[in-house]
């Protein structure tokens, strides 16, 4: 794939950082929210270390909120990261490894990948491997420095596990619905023309075929309409390539306008469109072309500045017949369209086998 094609690719997650940035910032607010509930919790078990460590845990979050809302991002994630480590490391040295502060580790490895680059996330990842499992081993050696009563410490251990399960689920329903929208985006930026939102030559292929299976099994008649603007070259070689843009996005609505909600319609190169008709058989079909020519000659057609112009637009229809292929459909319609632009344009002409 080009390059182009990977910066393509990746536009949609680039978009979707600033709602990540908005759930770091939840995030800090729900964790101040936890912290300011521990600072009671260990003043009533006696524990001051760990309640006024909290006090300082609320700061930290503050001036990361802060720094969020003024895109400050790496300075926050810097204080996020502080005070997670270092307050689940005091937790765990002063009460011990069972009263789970441990779990507020894991947190940062689904982020991680989100909010760096891949290499220094691996990186991070690896740094944070390493500080778990160091706590994990040096915590068989040595006992807390401040133990409180088991059933204490079991209430905080379900505290932490809680809290962490509740953040881990929120933030899996974001990762799910951020991938699912990209996946989404990505979806309709493969099949849908840029400048006029509708399908593309690829994706119009892929349904016309699926159509033609469909005519081949079960004989419902299917018909196509190759539509092609009038002297549009004049636009654009007069006004410019943007106010010929401009006119292809007012045609692609004249022409959607113009059809059933079956019918389905690609901007096929250019200035040239492609209408499917399923269910439709020639006759039928030519009648459409005629809506759609009529719809230009009503249209009120204008440039971007406001100047009135006249447009007018040549078809070709053609039937899928038995003895076709998806391309020898098309291209009877296209002969059709060349015998209107041959014929004096602002025509329909039609070619049957």
């Amino acid at each position: 794939m080009s390059q182009a094609g990977n910066d393509s690719a990746m536009e949609p997650i680039r978009e979707r950082r600033p709602q990540f940035w908005q759930v770091v910032k939840r995030c800090c607010q729900i964790a101040s929210t936890v912290d300011v509930a521990f600072f009671f919790i260990f003043h009533f078990l006696g524990s001051s270390v760990l309640a006024w460590v909290n006090v300082v845990s609320v700061t930290m979050y503050g001036v990361a909120y802060w720094a969020l809302g003024k895109k400050r991002n790496g300075l926050a994630v810097a204080l996020i990261w502080t005070e997670v480590i270092l307050h689940a490391g005091l937790g765990i040295v002063l009460i011990g490894w069972e009263s789970g502060f441990h779990y507020y580790l894991l947190m940062f490895i689904p982020a991680l990948f989100v909010s760096m680059r891949l290499k220094k996330a691996i990186m991070a990842l690896i740094g944070l491997w390493g500080y778990y499992v160091g706590f994990y081993l040096v915590m068989w050696f040595i006992e807390p420095l401040q133990p409180i009563p088991p059933g204490a410490l079991l209430a905080i251990n379900l505290f932490n596990l809680s809290v962490v399960f509740a953040m881990f689920s929120y933030l899996s329903f974001f990762y799910l619905s951020m991938v699912t929208s990209t996946n989404r985006r990505l979806r309709k930026m493969a099949t849908t023309d840029p400048l006029t939102r509708l399908f593309n030559r690829r994706h119009m292929t892929n349904l016309a075929k699926k159509e033609v299976a469909r005519f081949e099994r079960k004989g419902h008649p299917v018909s196509f309409i190759v539509l092609d603007i009038d002297h549009f070259k004049t636009i654009n070689d007069q006004h410019g390539h943007e106010a010929g843009d401009y006119v292809l996005n007012q045609a692609a609505d004249v022409i959607k306008c113009q059809l059933r909600a079956q019918d389905l319609v690609s901007r096929w190169g250019g200035e040239e469109f492609l209408v499917m008709l399923p269910d439709t058989a020639l006759n039928d079909a030519r009648a459409g072309a005629e809506r759609i020519r009529a719809g230009f000659m009503q249209h009120p057609w204008h440039l971007p500045g406001g100047e009135r112009i006249r447009l007018t637009i040549s078809a070709g229809v053609s039937e899928f017949c038995q003895e076709d292929d998806f391309n020898a459909a098309i291209n009877r319609a296209d002969r059709a369209l060349y015998s209107s632009k041959e014929g004096g344009r602002n025509r329909v002409e039609t070619e049957r086998v």
